[in-house]
């Protein structure tokens, strides 16, 4: 069982993870990235990839595959979601498998207005949210919505373009420097859809951070929810957090799942305030607060190779052991000589 992981970045500890997965049947960790990274150099083997939006990436990477004889593919970052679901019956046909959920379910994820417009219409809480910025203004002045509010980038990732406002004017700048941000980043490929409806404007909510982690098997059904208090975070991934057992949390990963029926993981952000979890932004891959659960227990990357295998689910591999507090260090590292 050969695995490609596309657009590791800097995940080097995903690539370790599948390692120690596929180490007892003899199979290989292949990384791929446009760019050199250390996560490259910790695969058995990689390659350099076109960029994700240049016309040859898809035929590049089902050539790599042939050659490389990998078997499945599980990429590590958002805009490449979009590119490799839709292609995905290609590597189906020559016996290759992309673990990912279908093309709508990721565009509701990577698109923050239709999450919102999902979460709404399924009545899960989540901060009110603005697409009209006219609309906003009007609701302000009529004081349904008050200052603070967050704006940030439609299509987005981490923390760019991302601001807290605090009156009228700030919103007017702010509301230009996110539109810079995006196109001067690569925000821009999923924005130039609709460039001219690409901000977002957000309730803030006051409340303590949490994260979910919403598994289900490889045809949709939900299996469980792996749940954390987020302590820190650093350009918008977690940094330190704490495990923990929360039937509420549960609750609000099992009613996505059950809806929504996506392929393996989805990485969730939550706000708590009075007692309520707000659900913020879904993300249908492995996220930054994966570690933190492999870290208590469980173990994702060798529940998806056994299910690739045609295995059962282990429950073992999902068990994550509660209050267990985990934090992520820098650590310099030489790339190349």
């Amino acid at each position: 069982m050969n695995v490609l992981l596309t657009s590791v970045g800097r995940r080097t500890y995903l690539v370790n993870y599948f390692k120690d997965a596929v180490a007892d049947i003899n199979g290989k960790v292949f990384a791929a990235n446009s760019i050199e990274t250390y996560a490259l150099k910790q695969a058995d083997e990689f390659t350099l990839t076109p960029g994700i939006y240049s016309d040859n990436y898809i035929d590049y990477l089902i050539n790599y595959c042939l050659e490389k004889k990998i078997n499945i593919i599980i990429s590590l970052f958002d805009i490449d979601l979009p590119i490799l679901s839709r292609n995905k019956q290609r590597f189906s046909d020559i016996g290759i498998n992309i673990i990912i959920s279908s093309p709508d379910i990721i565009d509701i994820c990577n698109d923050k207005w239709a999450t919102y417009l999902y979460l709404k219409n399924n009545n899960i809480k989540t901060p009110i949210t603005y697409l009209s910025r006219k609309e906003a203004t009007l609701d302000i002045e009529h004081n349904k919505i008050t200052f603070p509010l967050i704006i940030k980038p439609r299509w987005g990732m981490g923390s760019i373009g991302i601001y807290k406002v605090d009156n009228v004017d700030e919103l007017d700048i702010f509301y230009n420097k996110v539109k810079r941000d995006i196109l001067n980043s690569y925000l821009k490929y999923e924005s130039a859809i609709d460039i001219d409806n690409a901000i977002l404007i957000q309730e803030f909510i006051d409340g303590e951070e949490y994260g979910i982690e919403i598994i289900n098997d490889l045809e949709g059904n939900y299996i469980t929810t792996f749940s954390k208090k987020k302590l820190a975070m650093r350009s918008g991934e977690t940094d330190l957090a704490k495990t923990i057992s929360d039937s509420k949390l549960e609750s609000i990963g099992e009613g996505i799942a059950l809806r929504l029926k996506h392929i393996s993981i989805l990485d969730t952000d939550c706000l708590e305030k009075d007692g309520q979890y707000y659900v913020l932004e879904m993300n249908a891959r492995f996220g930054g607060q994966y570690p933190f659960s492999h870290l208590a227990g469980a173990n994702l990357p060798k529940q998806i190779i056994e299910w690739s295998l045609g295995e059962n689910t282990n429950k073992s591999n999902l068990q994550v052991k509660p209050n267990v507090l985990c934090g992520k260090e820098i650590t310099p590292v030489i790339i190349k000589e």
